[in-house]
């Protein structure tokens, strides 16, 4: 029954957030072809509006464009005349998933194993370092980060390529760069949470059992300690994968996020529209498959409501 309520809290957020980028478009003032007035005749200005369905009633837009999302053909683009919405995303989506899934695995990997570091070495050496590193993390921002690596790898060393895409080499830089703040993060929490686990009455009586440091970590501590991490993965995993524009910009990367910045200059609606709404549906379908996750990761949480 909870599930069943979820997958319907789902669409409806999906539906509010689509109805909501409608409303705001609209109240932007003018058109994407008010800067044409001068250029073009008002007969042509009209027929452009027409096929773009500008010259209907806003309730009767907002009905196609409902049924636009529904079928999956989000329309043409207003600056590109030969390429539809579904075509941007489906020829940038590739290469922010991709740059987004790296990221992903990096921050996860490491950001884990050096809070769980700290915890096991609480107050000490190793754990001041580990800290010390998620700070630098955390401060320092990927767009002052990837100039950096790019001097450095790119340029003075000359052992990884920059400002192009194409080969797994590609990837290297700017996946680095958007990793180092969520790994920071990821670091972070499992350090606070871990400590907090280990320090558990039951941890203690395992511990007094005879079980390794090893065995204690992996069976319980872990398992016990991700799930602040897992609660952060959700948004986390939509902002790498649908792409950082900032360092899509820098990398010269092709991905989604490039075409959403210049749909913004450009007020192409249908662009601006289309993405929002697809980055939207990937949020919420991740943090409603992270909800069920829970019940894996801990059989002791019951996917159920009060009233249920």
């Amino acid at each position: 029954m909870y599930i069943l309520k979820r997958f319907f809290t789902m669409f409806l957020t999906i539906w509010v957030i689509a109805t909501l980028t409608f409303a705001i478009m609209k109240l932007i003032p003018g058109d994407p072809f008010a800067s044409d007035a001068d250029v073009y005749p008002q007969e042509v200005l009209d027929n452009i509006r027409a096929k773009y369905n500008l010259d209907k009633p806003i309730p009767v837009q907002y009905v196609l464009y409902l049924k636009s999302l529904v079928t999956f053909d989000l329309g043409p683009s207003i600056q590109s005349q030969t390429r539809t919405v579904n075509d941007i995303i489906a020829s940038g989506f590739p290469a922010s998933a991709t740059l987004g899934l790296q990221s992903i695995a990096i921050a996860l990997i490491f950001g884990l194993l050096l809070g769980i570091i700290a915890a096991l070495n609480h107050n000490r050496f190793l754990d001041y370092t580990a800290m010390v590193i998620a700070i630098i993390g955390i401060s320092v921002p990927s767009f002052i980060l990837a100039p950096l690596l790019i001097k450095f790898f790119a340029v003075k060393w000359g052992v990884l390529p920059v400002a192009s895409w194409g080969t797994w080499q590609h990837t290297i830089l700017p996946s680095i760069a958007l990793a180092t703040t969520p790994l920071a993060v990821v670091a972070r929490f499992m350090r606070s949470s871990m400590i907090d686990v280990m320090n558990q009455n039951y941890i203690k009586t395992a511990d007094a059992k005879g079980l390794t440091t090893i065995k204690l970590v992996v069976n319980h501590g872990i398992r016990n300690a991700i799930l602040p991490v897992v609660t952060f993965i959700g948004p986390l995993f939509v902002s790498l994968i649908t792409g950082t524009f900032v360092i899509e910009k820098i990398f010269a990367i092709p991905g989604i996020g490039r075409y959403f910045v210049d749909s913004i200059f450009n007020r192409d609606y249908p662009v601006i529209m289309g993405t929002t709404v697809f980055f939207s549906v990937i949020l919420v379908v991740t943090l409603f498959l992270i909800d069920i996750s829970y019940r894996l990761i801990d059989p002791r949480i019951k996917l159920t409501s009060k009233g249920d």
